[in-house]
């Protein structure tokens, strides 16, 4: 038979049905139902995944591609370089119903060995009833053993693919889970969130946390956290840098594990939270983050490679979150030092801090905290008196100068005048 122009595709690289006689595809087609019948027989007796009722719709499929696998053969027997895009679209198709299913690929994949076997056998029973010489069987085993590889891969391929779209689907609603988890308004509507977790296949925990990670987009996964652990995290990205959303924070060992995970990164662990309150975790850890940047003088590069914890830190980040209405307070509450120089301010200034977080509000307790001389104490905390007043004895005016000096102290260079001297 002179050989096909057409043009041959590139599933079969090798093509063993060139070494078999055009008259083994005269005999094999009258029987292909027979063939496919005892086929069918040892993969359900062989394959328990396959021992369902042929009357069923799993049993007609099983029938149909027994049926294909066979009749495509005997086409490459008759036509070697014959165009195969139809039959390796169903072979595909049969590897993503496996996955669709919930199956892995092994009982599959068992079926073909099964039906390698059976039909190397009974195509050979066939070449030797219809007289056709000896010296096909081996063209013969090693063409059942190409063609039934073949379709194992496309298979595989099928599987691979569908378990590639399923798992782009789900990563998108893990995307989908982590934004609204971020959003103070979405993430008060609890049905919202329990469905999309549910989409998301991701469990709520009890308590989450926030890492942000600073320039970090774009590179998925960390290297420290492994498949094991992004299960338990959801991850986002914010403009240059990444947010990762993790569960059950104060699991022993987790902290740990994150922070090997970012090392060599500038990174803000957020307190742990309740999962509505995601974004407030997040929150915490930005406001921690732009504290070091801004000690750092604003050089954003200075604190590469650092790891702070928010949680540790509560009150400085609910400092920062109100620094510019905390400011405003310092200047009405300690505005008469204000108009002093620079230098008697600053030491007032940590004078009154000293007196306003001692216990008994003296001069050797002031002095043991500012390791000063007693007398030098003394005479800042009458100075104090002479600018204050009562209003030191005012609960309500200590708790507020407190605020403007914590305040004040995260940002010492808007205000030189109530900086110490070096």
């Amino acid at each position: 038979m002179p050989m096909s122009t057409r043009v041959p595709d590139e599933v079969f690289t090798r093509r063993p049905w060139r070494a078999l006689p055009p008259g083994l595809a005269v005999v094999l087609r009258p029987r292909i139902d027979a063939i496919a019948a005892d086929m069918i027989d040892v993969i359900r007796d062989e394959v328990p995944a396959y021992r369902r009722p042929l009357d069923s719709a799993f049993g007609r499929d099983l029938a149909g591609s027994v049926r294909r696998a066979i009749g495509q053969f005997v086409e490459l027997t008759e036509e070697p370089h014959s165009r195969q895009d139809h039959h390796t679209h169903h072979f595909r198709t049969l590897g993503r119903l496996e996955f669709l299913n919930g199956r892995t690929t092994d009982a599959l994949q068992a079926a073909f060995r099964v039906g390698a076997r059976v039909g190397a056998r009974l195509y050979a029973e066939t070449a030797q009833s219809a007289s056709l010489p000896l010296e096909v069987v081996l063209p013969l085993h090693e063409a059942v053993l190409t063609h039934i590889n073949v379709l194992s891969n496309e298979s595989v391929k099928g599987y691979a693919a569908a378990q590639a779209t399923a798992e782009g689907g789900l990563r998108r609603s893990r995307r989908t889970l982590a934004a609204c988890l971020l959003d103070q308004q979405r993430a008060a509507h609890g049905d919202m969130v329990k469905r999309l977790a549910a989409q998301a296949e991701w469990p709520l925990p009890d308590a989450v946390a926030c890492l942000l990670v600073r320039q970090a987009a774009g590179t998925g996964r960390l290297s420290g956290l492994g498949q094991e652990r992004d299960a338990e995290i959801l991850a986002v990205t914010h403009g240059a840098d990444l947010v990762l959303i993790v569960a059950d924070p104060e699991r022993e060992g987790t902290v740990e594990r994150l922070r090997r995970a970012v090392r060599g990164r500038t990174a803000a662990l957020g307190p742990a939270v309740a999962p509505r309150d995601a974004w407030v975790s997040l929150h915490c850890a930005r406001l921690m983050l732009a504290g070091r940047a801004a000690t750092a003088n604003g050089d954003p590069m200075t604190g590469a490679g650092a790891f702070v914890s928010a949680g540790d830190g509560l009150a400085e980040a609910h400092l920062r979150h109100g620094i510019h209405i905390g400011r405003l307070l310092g200047d009405r509450v300690l505005g008469v030092l204000g108009e002093l120089p620079p230098g008697r301010a600053a030491r007032l200034a940590e004078t009154l801090d000293a007196l306003l977080m001692s216990w008994s509000r003296t001069a050797p307790e002031v002095a043991r905290a500012l390791d000063i001389h007693p007398q030098t104490a003394r005479k800042r905390l009458r100075r104090l008196e002479e600018l204050f007043g009562e209003r030191l004895s005012d609960p309500a005016f200590r708790f507020e100068a407190l605020l403007a000096l914590r305040t004040r102290a995260l940002a010492p260079g808007r205000d030189a005048r109530l900086s110490p001297a070096e």
